[in-house]
This record gives C-alpha cells, sequence and structure tokens, in this order.
C-alpha cells in the first residue's frame, strides 16, 4: 500500500477536494505518457517511497539493495507484455510521462503484487506490518436493488498517505470501450466501469505463492476491455498473477462472480440472488491452503467488516444512497488510521451497470461526499 507505516505518517481523517479527475485518450502510449506527465514529480516520489519499503525488508521479508529490487521488478515486464502488449505499452507510457524507468513503474502501480513476488524471491517471512485490513466489496444482484438495476461498490483501504495520491482517469482508448477508473497516480487501474456496463473490483489478499509475473492493475485494466463480465471472468483466470487479489466482476445483464485469485488457484463464486461480499481474508479452502499467516487483530477486524457488510445489504430495494451509507458505516468498514497499521478509508465507489451510473469519493467517505461522473463525451 503506499507509504511508511511510521507512527508520524498518521493523520486525522480531513475533508478532500473534488476528485481529481484526468481525460486521456488515444494510442496506448499516448495514454501512458499524458498519465505519467501530468503527475510527474508524484509519481516519482511515489515511486521512490515504495521502492525504499522494499529496500528496507519491512514489507518483503528481507532487505534488498536498490538494483537488486528493480531487477526484480524487470522480471515482470515480460509478463505484462504476454499478458497484453497494449497495457504494457501504456504502463512503460507513464513510466517515460513520469522520468522513470518500466521497472520502476511496475514497484509504483503494482506494489501489493510485487511484494508477493519479492517474499518468494528472498523466502523471507511474511511481516505482519504489511497485513493491512483493507477493502470492503459488495455485488447487488438486480432482484435486490431499487428499480430492478444492481450495483457493484467498494471502499478502497489503504497506508494513510496513499489517500494523497487518488485519480479518477477517464479513458477514451484508440480500440475498446470508454472507462471510468478509480485509481492513484502511476497505476493503470484499481476499480472501474466501461461503458459496456462491465464493473470490476478489489481486495487485497496475502499469499505465499507470489511470483514474477503479472500485477493486478493490469489485470483490472484487462476486464474493462471486455463486454461482459463472463470474459471478464476468463481474462482473471487466465492472467499469469504475481500475487493475490480478490476480483469482484459485475456487468449489466446482471451476471457477476468473486474470485479469490492466487497465482497458483482462482476459485469462483458466481452471483446468485443474495449479495455477494468479500473483505480480506480468503473463504474458499483452496484459496487457503496458500494464503498467508494474519495476524489475529487483522483476520478479526476483515470478518467483523464482512458481517457488517452483508448485514447491510441482506434485504431488497437497496439504492445508491444505501451502499454509500454502507461504505461510513464507523464501526468496522470506514476505517481511520489507527496504530500500528495507520490504515485509512482512501475513497469509495458505486457504480450501476445498468445505467452506467459511476459515483466516487476522495477519502474517508465519513468526512467527505460521493459525487457522480459521466463517461467522456
Amino acid at each position: 500500500m503506499a507509504a511508511s507505516p511510521d507512527p508520524s505518517a498518521s493523520r486525522t481523517p480531513v475533508r478532500r477536494p473534488p476528485l481529481r479527475i484526468l481525460d486521456v485518450s488515444g494510442s496506448p502510449e499516448a495514454r501512458g505518457v499524458t498519465h505519467g506527465r501530468a503527475y510527474a514529480d508524484e509519481i516519482r516520489h511515489y515511486a521512490d517511497e515504495r521502492i525504499a519499503l522494499v529496500e528496507s525488508g519491512l514489507w518483503s521479508g528481507g532487505p534488498l539493495d536498490r538494483a537488486d529490487v528493480l531487477d526484480l521488478a524487470a522480471s515482470t515486464l515480460p509478463a505484462h507484455e504476454r499478458h497484453s502488449a497494449e497495457l504494457h505499452a501504456e504502463l512503460c507510457g507513464i513510466a517515460t510521462g513520469a522520468g522513470l524507468t518500466p521497472a520502476e513503474a511496475v514497484v509504483v502501480g503494482g506494489f501489493t503484487d510485487f511484494v508477493d513476488t519479492v517474499r518468494a524471491a528472498v523466502g523471507g517471512a511474511h511481516p505482519p506490518t504489511v497485513l493491512e485490513d483493507d477493502c470492503t466489496a459488495v455485488i447487488v444482484p438486480d432482484q435486490r436493488a431499487d428499480g430492478g438495476a444492481g450495483f457493484y461498490a467498494q471502499t478502497w483501504d489503504m497506508h494513510d498517505t496513499a489517500t494523497d495520491h487518488v485519480l479518477l482517469l477517464r479513458l477514451v482508448p484508440d480500440d475498446g470501450p470508454p472507462a471510468l477508473v478509480f485509481t492513484t497516480t502511476g497505476c493503470l487501474g484499481q476499480i472501474g466501469m466501461n461503458a459496456e456496463g462491465v464493473c470490476v473490483g478489489i481486495n487485497n489478499l496475502t499469499t505465499t505463492d507470489g511470483r514474477p509475473g503479472v500485477t493486478w492493475p493490469s489485470v483490472v485494466r484487462e476486464v474493462l476491455t471486455t463486454s461482459s463480465a463472463k470474459d471478464g471472468l476468463v481474462a482473471i483466470e487466465r492472467a499469469d498473477l504475481a500475487g493475490a487479489h480478490n476480483f469482484c466482476v459485475f456487468d449489466r445483464e446482471g451476471e457477476g462472480y468473486n474470485i479469490e485469485a492466487m497465482p497458483s488457484v482462482r476459485p469462483v463464486t458466481e452471483l446468485a440472488d443474495e449479495a455477494l461480499t468479500h473483505t480480506n481474508h480468503t473463504l474458499d479452502g483452496d484459496a487457503g491452503l496458500v494464503e498467508g499467516e494474519r495476524p489475529p487483530e487483522l483476520q478479526a477486524g476483515s470478518v467483523r467488516r464482512l458481517d457488517t457488510a452483508r448485514g447491510l445489504v441482506d434485504r431488497d430495494g437497496i439504492t445508491a444512497e444505501d451502499l454509500m451509507e454502507l461504505t461510513r458505516e464507523a464501526g468496522s468498514i470506514c476505517q481511520v488510521p489507527r496504530e500500528p497499521y495507520f490504515v485509512e478509508t482512501s475513497g469509495a465507489t458505486v457504480m450501476r451497470p445498468k445505467t452506467l451510473d459511476f459515483w466516487a469519493t476522495w477519502g474517508p467517505p465519513s468526512h467527505n461526499g460521493f459525487q457522480h461522473v459521466p463517461f467522456p463525451g
């Protein structure tokens, strides 16, 4: 997640300005260069922070020098290019625009997967400081939503200093559907919806089977090139993953999936009559076999958020406003930074694919309002 876990980094949640929106269009290279140039100084600072965390061993299980960190990051680039030549080109464009190498861009954009790769390479323990208790996701089926049009909603929780880097990309590719993408500066994408009505989001998971592979932001963006949740599921299943994330996919036809995507196993739960909810621990036994050990207090926090979210969506007639209130729930879901993990709800989204409505907020929803973001054009 983003920056130093030093207690001095902690802060009280604040009211943020309106969500930053960057319009990017054209070829993959052009989109990346536009993104990189727009936030070059910020991206370089973010990259240096994240590389330093890997060097220290605090996040990666053992100390490394910068050259070795970047060599490992470079070893993932062939997997990114195999996964999608277009998204690899956009990643390289971000690097060019920001004045980084492609390897540095892998670290800044795909940090949480990259440290899984590093830990597997150095053979270190999974440090408890990286096992953050972050992100609550919900897919509401059409039949349980007001007006018969379902939703995908989630918080995006990270180390509190990551909140500074939140950004919304409004994409118009040369080839493919336009998309709205919640992300951070220097990252291809984290949560989004395309103009075909396909939504995708994530929860972080921990794993013991990391390897040099494609990091999760490229997978999110690949899903946003598809025209159905089923095609998005196929994109996730075929990805040569570097680390572990839970993916949620939902479309305008009401089809949805939850995928606990580890490099070696990917159990799938299909959306049925009840809402699908997920937090930061595995629910499937096969995924649990390769899950990294979690401190008891974080496991309890993840279970508590899961139970709270399930209770809030266990009814009919759910509205967008109900889901915005879910993200603000102060008992467990909307997080404020506390020792020793300093996790904050850095933002949240609510998406309705049947109507193409997209709402997002920058910063904790308890302190910041949602804004409706239209598709480009």
